[in-house]
């Protein structure tokens, strides 16, 4: 190697995974799907078992996740990426599985296939995007949408009276006895990044163990959805989804963590 190779090499601060393919990212810019995706594909090229792991993305912003992510993918119907999930990992047990949802697959059409899926301790990783609203198809209320969060059917905010509570799913499947790892992070910046990065490492190591099913929710913005530019859909997030969607491990060794 030339010098001036190794002196590049020895500065690099920063380089792009090649599990990443060389796609343009078609996400709105600022969303966090291009951060998330990116935290992914790191943690399976790390682990070297790029070979051995199969993706599954099902309907909206998330199916286009097989564009960027440079590993098998499978696509499922709407909502049913856990019950692919478990087919594909019952069916090939030595493989590392996960499904890449956002809110309205995961926590709308798909409830009935996330709950029992949890339930039952599939040996996968789920990998969830929630940024409260329907973002490819309008953006349309979600059962995450939060109290009176403007969306195209909800354009007074939502009202709890007559729309009902938001719907917390990561809390919900982590009193399952089959969930062993479930916790909630963000994007934002580069220390959440950090945070999620590791929460991920740690999802992946419990699969390749055999310890059951491992959950990921990740807040993140939809600035296009939300009618804000990046920096302020951000800003936004943190002042008003954090508070009813807190950061942080919900359930960690099969335990829930008790909150001080």
């Amino acid at each position: 190697m030339k010098l001036q190779e190794i002196i590049k090499e020895e500065n690099l601060v920063y380089k792009r995974t090649p599990l990443m393919t060389d796609n343009v990212l078609s996400y709105c810019p600022g969303c966090g799907h291009g951060t998330a995706h990116r935290i992914v594909m790191e943690v399976i090229e790390e682990m070297g078992v790029q070979d051995d792991t199969i993706g599954i993305a099902p309907v909206g912003c998330s199916v286009l996740a097989y564009d960027f992510m440079n590993i098998d993918m499978v696509q499922a119907a709407h909502g049913r990426a856990p019950a692919v999930a478990t087919g594909i990992k019952r069916t090939w047990p030595d493989k590392f599985v996960f499904t890449y949802q956002g809110d309205g697959d995961l926590a709308a059409i798909g409830t009935a296939e996330t709950i029992h899926a949890c339930n039952r301790g599939e040996n996968i990783t789920i990998i969830f995007i929630n940024n409260g609203i329907y973002g490819m198809t309008g953006g349309q209320m979600a059962p995450t949408t939060i109290e009176g969060m403007k969306t195209s059917t909800s354009p007074y905010g939502r009202d709890l009276q007559l729309m009902g509570n938001p719907l917390k799913i990561t809390e919900l499947v982590a009193q399952l006895p089959g969930t062993y790892f479930v916790a909630r992070h963000s994007v934002h910046n580069p220390a959440a990044v950090r945070k999620t990065k590791r929460a991920v490492q740690k999802a992946f190591q419990i699969q390749k163990e055999r310890k059951g099913l491992a959950f990921i929710e990740i807040v993140s913005n939809c600035n296009s959805g939300w009618k804000l530019p990046p920096v302020k859909a951000n800003q936004w997030m943190v002042e008003n989804m954090f508070p009813f969607f807190p950061p942080g491990d919900i359930k960690v060794d099969g335990e829930l963590v008790k909150k001080e």
